[in-house]
This record gives C-alpha cells, sequence and structure tokens, in this order.
C-alpha cells in the first residue's frame, strides 16, 4: 500500500472511528488527505481522536434508530456530501462469549442492531448523499466489514456469527439493486485482527499472532480505491 497517494476531496464516514481497525482507517485516511468524519458512541474518545486527526467527530450510536439520522445530517454537513461509507462499528454479543442456548434474547438483539440493522439505516440515511456523489462522477462505495464468522459456524459465535451473515448477504443483494444508481458494495473479512473487540472475545489469544490493525486498514484502503469507478479522478482531487 503506498503512503504517498493523495486523496484530496475524498469524502469518507467510517463508523466505530475510535478504536481498532476503525481507528487505523481514521489515522490513515486523514494522513492521505481525504476528509473523514467518522463515528463513536464515547464522547471523551471522538474528541481525543478528531483532535488528534483533524478528522470531523460525531457521537452516536448506530445500534440505536433515533441515532441515525442525526448522524447522516452531521457526516453530509461537516463533509459537504459523501463519497464513501464505511460501516465499521460491531458488537460481539454476550461478553464473554456464549453457546445460542446460553445467549440471552437481549444479546442477540443488540449484535443484531449494531452490525446488521444499524448498518442498514445508516447506509439507508446516506443512499441518497452517495448516489449524488455517483451522478456527479465521483464514485461512490459503500464498504460494511464482515468477518470469517460469517461464513464459518464457530461454537460462542453464534450473534456475532449470525449478524455478520446477514450482512453479507445484504450487502451483496444491495451490490445487485445499487447497480443502477453506480454505487458498488463491498463486504470485506479483515481478518482477526489485534484490537479490543478480539481480545474481549478470545482473552488469551497471543497478539503476535493476530493481524494490526494498520496492515487491515491498508488492504481495505486499496480495495476501496479499486473498487471506486474512478479511481484517477479521485486520486487527482475531484471534490477539491
Amino acid at each position: 500500500m503506498q503512503t504517498n497517494i493523495d486523496l484530496q476531496g475524498l469524502r469518507v464516514a467510517v463508523t466505530g472511528g475510535t478504536s481498532g481497525l476503525g481507528l487505523a482507517l481514521v489515522r490513515q485516511l486523514t494522513a492521505m488527505k481525504a476528509c473523514v468524519a467518522f463515528i463513536a458512541r464515547t464522547a471523551v474518545n471522538v474528541e481525543r481522536i478528531a483532535d488528534e486527526t483533524g478528522a470531523h467527530g460525531i457521537v452516536g450510536d448506530v445500534g440505536k434508530k433515533d441515532d441515525i439520522y442525526p448522524i447522516a445530517l452531521q457526516v453530509t454537513a461537516s463533509l459537504g456530501g459523501l463519497d464513501v461509507l464505511v460501516n465499521n462499528a460491531s458488537s460481539l454479543g454476550p461478553v464473554p462469549l456464549a453457546l445460542l442456548a446460553d445467549t440471552e434474547c437481549e444479546e442477540l438483539e443488540v449484535a443484531l442492531a449494531v452490525n446488521l440493522v444499524g448498518a442498514f439505516r445508516l447506509t439507508k440515511a446516506l443512499f441518497g448523499a452517495l448516489a449524488a456523489s455517483a451522478r456527479g462522477g465521483g464514485g461512490a462505495l459503500v464498504i460494511n466489514i464482515s468477518s470469517d464468522a460469517a461464513v464459518n459456524a464457530y461454537p460462542g459465535w453464534g450473534a456475532y456469527g449470525a449478524s455478520k451473515a446477514a450482512l453479507a448477504h445484504l450487502t451483496a443483494i444491495w451490490d445487485e439493486e445499487a447497480k443502477a444508481d453506480g454505487i458498488p458494495f463491498l463486504a470485506l473479512d479483515p481478518g482477526d485482527m489485534d484490537t479490543s473487540l478480539h481480545a474481549l472475545a478470545v482473552p488469551d489469544a497471543d497478539p503476535a499472532t493476530l493481524k494490526r490493525p494498520e496492515l487491515a486498514a491498508a488492504e481495505i484502503i486499496e480495495k476501496m480505491l479499486d473498487a471506486l469507478p474512478v479511481r484517477s479522478t479521485l486520486l487527482t482531487g475531484a471534490h477539491g
């Protein structure tokens, strides 16, 4: 992944932007001069990362319906539109991980609310802005962060895996439906990363065996640029 790519003018929104993969994406995209808005639940963390990176920090919970439209309005107002949406925020469901028979209904609901319904709602709320970018010739893209738990049956990962499997299929359907609008949808699995979420799920995992979030972010940005319909235009700052 090249580090000297100039993404000036590319407008990107990232959910879950104060830790793990989301934070790595915010840092790398802003370093490449993209205009970035990120969303997270904790105000003090949002303020800290906004100060560090210069990105637009938005406090909100994508798992709560009432937060979605305020988030969407702040995204489009702060960026002046939107080219790329990265639905990265995730919930494990029960912590510690639990077998499905031992999973509370409410714990499954939380995983679905954040990982599936939240991503759906925010994408729906921002779809008009993305379509406008695509019509304007700048390109538009939605990336939904998936997992190998979406395709493999890991005991204890039922709530998370089911929500990510549903998200992957939702992504595939929306990719077909949005072709007429010029908006590709990608479901990307970044792999097992050394993040706080993974540490909650597998506390005894050896961090040395896990991918660094910075590497995963660089891989996702490369795939993002490959998927944008007019990559060469964006690299010269179509919206600058």
